[in-house]
């Protein structure tokens, strides 16, 4: 499903190359539940940035579905993740010219569904958000918003779901709702789902936690050996 082989990437700041992930190889098989966890600045946004194909390495191949990715232009790079990716940001990134259901629509639109309304309209419904379909994100609570965006996320029906610390921005009541709720719809429609985090009760609740430090994969190994907080 997903494949990285020889992952580099590297960046120049201030006339200095940035080396901010060294060589990394993985193999996430269809419908597997992984975390990537690792201190800030080890490169988990930026290796999730790349599995979703919002860049592009320095070196190595990224595989999704089948597909090389990292030599495919923009349009189809887009075209692709539009039909196999649904992405979670920590901060939201809903349009707040558009209302909870506009919002869940466009991918949708841009799929060409002509029941797009509809579909977003069942989905919002699913993610208990079904009296707030006409309110702007300004209107909602921090943890609606989140619940919008995983809706978003998943209203395509994506085989491959990509999240990024989802529950960074929210208390722990609010974060636990959001991630019983994703767990959910990856029971439901069997996607394959990685994550960022920093909750380590969270990694825990995946099948794999895979660490990184300093850019390089330091350890790769089931959940359960993962502690949990007291």
């Amino acid at each position: 499903m997903i494949a990285i082989q020889h992952v580099t990437m590297q960046l120049v700041a201030a006339g200095q190359t940035v080396t901010i992930l060294h060589d990394v190889s993985l193999n996430i098989p269809e419908k597997q539940m992984v975390a990537i966890v690792g201190p800030s600045g080890s490169g988990k946004s930026t290796l999730l940035g790349l599995i979703a194909g919002l860049d592009r390495p320095t070196s190595g191949t990224i595989w999704l579905n089948g597909v090389e990715i990292t030599g495919l232009r923009e349009q189809a790079m887009a075209r692709l993740r539009l039909a196999n990716v649904g992405y979670i940001f920590q901060s939201f990134h809903l349009i707040p010219t558009l209302t909870a259901l506009e919002n869940v629509a466009v991918p949708l639109e841009l799929a060409g569904d002509p029941q797009a309304r509809q579909r977003a309209n069942e989905v919002l419904q699913a993610v208990g958000l079904g009296h707030r379909v006409s309110h702007y994100p300004v209107q909602l609570s921090g943890g609606e918003q989140q619940r919008v965006a995983v809706a978003r996320a998943f209203a395509c029906r994506p085989p491959i779901l990509l999240a990024d610390e989802p529950t960074g921005n929210l208390d722990s009541t609010t974060g636990q709702q959001v991630i019983d709720l994703i767990l959910a719809l990856h029971r439901d429609l069997g996607t394959t789902l990685v994550l960022v985090t920093h909750d380590h009760n969270l990694a825990a609740s995946m099948e794999r936690v895979i660490t990184l430090r300093d850019g390089r994969v330091e350890s790769d190994q089931p959940a359960y050996l993962q502690p949990r907080d007291a």
